[in-house]
């Protein structure tokens, strides 16, 4: 079987977590500081601030950035529920929109439609690597004095117009669990250009205080971990080669892919590929899927339910792109350590289910 995805650990992060089991240092200390300087260089220098996880940090922006009870947030329903969650858990109210049909990302124009006078903030979503149209969002934030905070889990090292995401709104969010394009075994972080955003995140993770014993506000306990961040560290020198290898592989398989849609990519953008998710419209998605795992090929669904229609949120709402997409996408096999032999495998056995009319 080729899984779906596969973890990239090497002797480098054994080492790495050695060291830091070794030092005695356990908890934030040095090797979290390091992390943090070392990622804003993805950012344009912005401040980072490193937690525990991805959810963790969409989260702690907003209540950092003042993001609360009474405001409206715009976010994209084809995403997953953590984008809507670290809304709702503020108290906010998250205003579901529809997507670009072909790169999956928040629709400018829906969000323009959906802006009323509790709009406080508008979430892109760079969903599979492939970034927003952020050039337009900026826009219409600036028309309408909104703010950005950007879902950058799935997106480590993308653009657009040769700007990082994570470096235009007010915060960005990166996650760095297993499956992601770095990992650090668990984690997040927040990227951001404010001063006062920046000391309340600080604050907000570590119980509320900047100096021990000095709450300032109720907080939480999101910090990362010197172990976390030591993995994350080893794995960052990684990114740009893994990156140009997810690039390649997903160039590969858009050449040869036959009897599905395969993903586009926007002018201006850089796509880094978290997912290669192609579209099945001639075929039932689920029996595709099935088709591919007896033949040994791993998939994914990410996501079959909009966010919308989840028990969690159950809103009647009229998204038919977002009902359709999520009927539609199916992620294959794309991350860095695929071999040839398995790009090739990939390909056959995807065009030999897309002819079988599965």
């Amino acid at each position: 079987m080729i899984p779906a995805a596969r973890p990239e650990i090497g002797i480098e992060e054994r080492e790495a977590v050695d060291r830091v089991l070794q030092s005695g240092m356990l908890a934030q200390g040095p090797e979290v500081a390091a992390f943090e300087s070392e990622f804003a260089s993805l950012v344009e220098g912005r401040a980072c601030i490193a937690m525990n996880s991805g959810t963790s940090a969409l989260h702690l922006a907003f209540l950092a950035g003042g993001i609360g009870s009474g405001d409206e947030v715009i976010i994209p329903s084809f995403s997953f529920a953590a984008t809507a969650n670290a809304v709702a858990l503020t108290g906010a109210t998250p205003v579901f929109v529809e997507v670009e049909p072909d790169y999956f990302a928040i629709d400018p124009k829906a969000i323009e439609a959906a802006i009323t006078t509790k709009t406080k903030a508008i979430m892109p979503v760079h969903l599979y690597g492939h970034p927003a149209n952020l050039v337009a969002i900026s826009a219409i934030a600036d028309k309408h004095g909104l703010q950005i905070y950007e879902d950058a889990a799935q997106a480590h090292a993308a653009s657009v117009d040769g700007k990082p995401v994570g470096a235009w709104g007010i915060a960005g969010s990166f996650s760095f669990y297993p499956t992601k394009n770095m990992t650090s075994g668990e984690g997040g972080l927040i990227s951001t250009s404010s001063k006062e955003l920046e000391r309340q995140a600080r604050m907000l993770r570590n119980q509320g205080m900047e100096r021990r014993y000095e709450n300032e506000v109720i907080g939480f306990n999101t910090r990362m971990t010197e172990i976390h961040a030591a993995i994350g560290r080893v794995q960052l020198k990684k990114l740009a080669a893994w990156t140009a290898k997810r690039q390649s592989n997903a160039n590969f398989l858009s050449e040869n892919l036959r009897g599905v849609v395969t993903p586009p990519t926007a002018p201006g953008s850089v796509h880094v590929y978290h997912q290669y998710t192609i579209k099945v419209i001639d075929h039932d998605r689920d029996r595709f899927a099935e088709e591919l795992t007896k033949r040994g090929v791993g998939s994914g669904v990410y996501y079959p339910t909009p966010i919308h229609r989840l028990p969690s949120f159950n809103l009647k709402l009229d998204l038919p792109i977002s009902e359709r997409v999520a009927k539609e996408v199916l992620s294959i096999p794309v991350y860095p350590s695929l071999t040839q032999d398995e790009l090739d495998r990939v390909v056959e056995v995807v065009n030999e289910v897309a002819g079988a009319g599965a």
